[in-house]
Formats: C-alpha cells, structure tokens, sequence
C-alpha cells in the first residue's frame, strides 16, 4: 500500500506519454492530455507557449478555455507574464494570487488574461529539449494559494514529457512552413521564366514578322524604285550625274536593309545549329564590312546550347549577334574571339575583341548593351561587359544556369 501512490502517478505519466503519440500538432497535442494532466495537477486552465526557432517570440496553444495569450499571434517573449521562465532566468514561477503579484502585473506585459479570467494561482515550469528552453508549461486555478512546490515538482516531470514530443513538432512545423515558402518560392521562380520565356519568343515571333514585311513589302518597293531610277538614268533627258548618286545610295540602303532582315530570321541557326549561325554572321558580317577582320570561334558547349529551348537559343544567339556587330561598327576590332563553352551547371557565350574598348569610368549603357541586358535578363542569364585585362578591346560574357541531367 505504500508504493500505490507513486505507482499511480507514473501509471498517469505512462498514460500522458500514450496520449502524445500520434498527435502531430501542438493543439491537438496539449488537448489530448489536458484531463490526464488535470488528474495530476488540478486547474482550469492550462497552457504551453512554445518559443519561436529565433528566440523572439512565443505562442501559446491552450486547454480548459480560450484567452487572448492563445488567439495573439506569436507575441516577444520580452511582454510575456512569463519572461523570466522563458529567457532562464527563474527554474520555476509559483504564485498564491497573480492578479497581485508585480512579477507578472509590470509595465508591458501581456497580462490582460490573468485578470480578465480570474487566474490566481499560478505554476510554471521550462520545457527543455537538448540543453534548450524551448517553452514552458503554465497550469492556472481561479482559487487562491491552490498549488505548493510538490505540485511544481509535478509539473516539471509532465514537462520533461512533453517537451521532446513538442521540440519535434516544432522541428516538424518549421520544417513544412520552409517547405511551403520554398514550393511557392519555386512556383513564382517557374511562373516568371515561362513569363519571360513566352515574352522573349513573342519579341522573337514579331522580330521575324517585321522582317518578312519588309521583304515583302518595303524592300519589294524599293526595288522597284531602284529599276524606275535605273532607267532614269539612261534617259538624254536627265544627266547620269545627277541621278549616279541617288542611285548608288539608294542601294546601300537595300543592301542594309536586306543584312537587317537577314538577321531578323535566323534561319540558319534553326535548321544548323548555334555554333554554325555565329560562324555564318561571323563570316557574312564581315564580309560586308569590307574590312579585315580576323575572328576565331571556340566551341567547347559540345551541343548543349542547341538543347536549350528554342526561345532561349534564340535569345542568346542576338546576344551573340549584337556584341559581334558592335565589335565590327563600333569598336574597330582588328581580331573578334567568340567562344562558346557548357559546363554541368551552365552555358555561355563569351565575345572578346581587340577594339577601341570601354573608357575608364564610361556607363557602360547603350541602345546595344541595353538591349544585350534586357535580353539576358529575360532568360535569367547572367550579363557581364568588361575590358580586356590584357589589353585593349572588351568582353562580353552571358552564362545561363541549367538543370543538371535527371533533374525535374
């Protein structure tokens, strides 16, 4: 008969232990043993406030009744009535009568519940997880002087059974709200490539539209134009050298013209390939620059580029394009190095020349670079300009992360 005391009070912890199992959040958790609890420790209100992974704040998850501590969102531990439980710096708290004790009635706290609910006596006791305060357990009667030391020794072995479930629920918790923010983090992440993607091939889509219209149409009516101005010139009537030079512009304007819509259907590129489409713009642009030119192409992306998809292909092709024609128009390049190089994690296209290059302190800006960045930024590329280290001239680099093989 001695022993039926102790017995009993650790068949009740076996059962609170029980109890636990299977509950897979903190609600469900404190409720399922609220009564077996009640049996040891007697209150009408009982609550734990689990403390948030930055040590900031708490919440509390309540039995018995609802108060403002459990409908608050995660509130600072630095208002709690509880605080000095929470931050380590009492073992426990008891109290006779907290609607007049000053430890939990100080200025800024959150101690509204108490009086409103009547809370008197008072126990709280730490949860403790691997060395850690990770919350505590608060037990409340509406009568005076109700619980003495032996029941604040209870409490603090119903705490040493709680807190490694609710550590882990905590664990688990934060763990689905981070899963949660990364799911939907990936989702906008997704929603604004294909954004970008469908963007990008609509400017390619109107790119080559305008191309044929001009094919079609303008440089259809200039060169009827030409041949009416052809005939003009061999007319008595009209000197040839008044009209010579009319005519001869006029051509230049068709030859530009038919480089620009040349360019805006890179057809090249679509039946062969990326490298072959950089060395056939290599080649014909300068060649129709008349100049002296000398370019190398490295391809070391062994085809992965024209695995991309279509769109971004394209996209970096312009980029490629745009920087080889500023090499050619602008920066008086004597020698144009593209490479092209594929890695497990990305691709890019690098256009390096000997030119003029980019003044120090120049805004490195522009119709042309602009339009590079803009680009690049539609593919989630990378966009670098710089100086050659070595020399005169500037490099022009875009990378495009990629999926490694096998993933989603």
């Amino acid at each position: 008969m001695l022993n039926s005391a102790p017995t009993s009070l650790l068949n009740q912890y076996l059962t609170i232990s029980r109890l636990l199992a299977g509950q897979l959040e903190f609600h469900s958790a404190i409720r399922a043993v609220a009564a077996e609890v009640a049996q040891i420790i007697p209150h009408d209100h009982m609550d734990v406030c689990i403390i948030t992974l930055d040590g900031q704040y708490h919440t509390a998850y309540e039995s018995g009744f609802e108060t403002g501590w459990g409908r608050h969102p995660p509130a600072p531990i630095s208002n709690s009535p509880i605080r000095q439980v929470l931050y380590g710096e009492a073992e426990t708290m008891l109290t006779d009568d907290a609607c007049n004790d000053l430890r939990f009635l100080y200025e800024g706290s959150f101690s509204g519940p108490i009086i409103e609910n009547n809370l008197r006596s008072r126990l709280h006791v730490p949860l403790k997880a691997q060395g850690e305060i990770i919350g505590a357990l608060s037990c409340s009667s509406r009568e005076v002087g109700v619980y003495s030391q032996d029941d604040v020794e209870k409490a603090r072995s119903i705490a040493d059974l709680l807190a490694p479930y609710f550590f882990a629920l905590r664990a688990a918790e934060q763990a689905k709200r981070s899963a949660i923010v990364e799911a939907e983090a990936r989702a906008r992440e997704e929603g604004l490539r294909l954004g970008a993607l469908k963007l990008t091939e609509a400017l390619e889509a109107e790119r080559q539209r305008i191309g044929m219209d001009l094919h079609d149409q303008t440089l259809a009516d200039l060169t009827r134009l030409a041949r009416r101005m052809e005939r003009l010139t061999l007319s008595p009537d009209i000197p040839g050298e008044t009209l010579e030079p009319l005519f001869r512009s006029l051509q230049h304007c068709m030859h530009d013209l038919r480089q620009i819509i040349e360019e805006a259907r890179p057809s090249v590129l679509q039946l062969f390939g990326f490298a072959q489409a950089i060395e056939n713009h290599l080649d014909r642009s300068v060649r129709d620059s008349g100049s002296t030119v000398e370019w190398r192409l490295a391809d070391e992306a062994s085809g992965a580029i024209d695995s991309l998809e279509q769109p971004v292909a394209t996209a970096l092709f312009r980029i490629a394009q745009e920087a080889i024609n500023n090499s050619i128009r602008h920066a008086h390049a004597d020698r144009i190095n593209v490479r092209l190089r594929a890695t497990g994690k990305n691709v890019g296209v690098e256009v390096r020349d000997d030119g003029i290059g980019i003044a120090p302190g120049t805004k490195r800006s522009g119709g042309g670079i602009d339009n590079m960045r803009t680009r690049a930024r539609l593919i989630s590329a990378r966009f670098e300009i710089s100086r050659n280290k070595e020399g005169s001239g500037t490099c022009i680099q875009v990378t495009l992360p990629i999926a490694p093989k096998g993933a989603e």
